[in-house]
């Protein structure tokens, strides 16, 4: 088991993270931005690195100042939770670059499935249905329109790198397309650094269903710390009081 994990997120993400590894017994290390010091996670964990100013893209997007931060209190592991920087290749290979643990997917599987349009490339090769969708990502409105026009509205505006529902659109109304389009890439951009976004026809109505799958690790710590934070995420957020 690990003796020490950096959870690389923040706010109730990160507070749930942290609240699994105390079951396991596991110390935790929390990274903030100057604007988030004075949060319940912050003051929860039993280490705190500060990585940089308010805007994530200066500090919770900046992966050096994260494994600086690992490397200087000794974690032997990384929690992306996620958002962020969860499902970054280059991320979880420079953690493991580093000696540091990624708790996920390979750098490999990530470049398949973390991008959502590569992820829709690798199933329609295998033969799984898919929601009709754009051929990669969309670089212009101009294109959005073509899509949209061919599949029928409504569609759905979706961060490649998108996570938590940032970097996502409907659109009804032609008239709206341009100004969703533009809101997305700038949510996008901010929240993960990469404002690249593809159309999907959109589902009405859909059932959603989310697969966890346990990754091959060094050991059965992170396997297990996965499953105790997916359990723990599962669960209602803490009242207010």
């Amino acid at each position: 088991m690990f003796k020490k994990v950096l959870i690389a997120n923040r706010g109730e993400v990160a507070l749930r993270v942290m609240r699994a590894c105390k079951e396991l017994g596991v110390k935790t290390v929390a990274v903030y931005s100057a604007e988030d010091e004075n949060t319940y996670p912050v003051q929860y964990a039993d280490e705190k690195v500060c990585i940089g100013p308010a805007q994530a893209a200066k500090s919770y997007l900046v992966m050096s100042n994260i494994i600086e931060a690992a490397r200087i209190t000794g974690a032997e592991a990384i929690h992306p939770g996620y958002g962020f920087l969860a499902e970054n290749a280059d991320f979880a290979r420079a953690c493991v670059d580093n000696d540091i643990v990624f708790i996920g997917p390979s750098a490999e599987c990530i470049e398949r499935m973390g991008d959502k349009s590569s992820a829709r490339e690798t199933m329609k090769a295998c033969g799984v249905p898919t929601v009709p969708g754009s051929d990669g990502c969309i670089d212009t409105v101009e294109e959005a329109r073509q899509f949209a026009e061919r599949v029928g509205y409504p569609v759905l505006i979706k961060a490649t790198a998108g996570g938590g529902g940032k970097g996502m659109r409907e659109v009804h109304d032609p008239a709206e397309l341009e100004s969703h389009y533009k809101a997305a890439r700038a949510e996008a951009g901010a929240a993960f650094g990469n404002d690249e976004v593809y159309l999907e026809k959109l589902v009405l109505r859909p059932r959603h269903v989310e697969v966890t799958s346990a990754t091959t690790l060094p050991c059965a710590s992170a396997t297990a710390l996965c499953s105790v934070a997916t359990r723990s995420l599962s669960r209602k957020p803490p009242r207010r009081r």
